[in-house]
């Protein structure tokens, strides 16, 4: 069965409201940029490197990075507490690296926004330099 077009349009919109990163885009003039890359290697020194959650939080990027997950199945695969993912997860989407699938809803699914997906090189450059505790390796496809 073929939906008609004035019934997809709906439901395609609700769909984008749901994933706000789907509307994200980068369009940004090269000077922009270049203080965007400064600033947001500042960024993540700080929250990875210079933060005693730092290893907890590059880990769950990396979780996540291998597989879209909730902070209920974060703690269960990185044997941490479950308030504890959730502190950090708080910490990561309010510095815009992370994104829930339905915000505020128990169980929403977390993904990595395009910006930290793009920045995983200097994640694993951060954590090369301080190599104080061993994560999982940057999974490439």
């Amino acid at each position: 069965m073929i939906t008609p077009k004035s019934q997809l349009l709906p439901q395609l919109s609700q769909l984008f409201r749901r994933i706000p990163f789907l509307l994200t885009t980068t369009r940004e003039d090269p000077k922009a940029s270049l203080y965007g890359e400064k600033y947001l290697k500042r960024l993540l020194w700080y929250l990875f490197a210079g933060t005693r959650g730092g290893p907890s939080r590059a880990e769950i990027i990396k979780a996540i990075q291998n597989r879209p997950t909730n902070a209920n199945q974060l703690a269960q695969i990185l044997h941490v507490d479950y308030k504890t993912i959730q502190h950090h997860v708080r910490v990561l989407e309010e510095n815009g690296l992370i994104v829930p699938s339905d915000k505020g809803a128990y169980g929403a699914v977390l993904f990595l926004t395009p910006k930290m997906e793009e920045a995983l090189p200097i994640l694993d450059e951060i954590w090369s330099r301080i190599g104080r505790r061993k994560i999982n390796q940057t999974k490439t496809e």
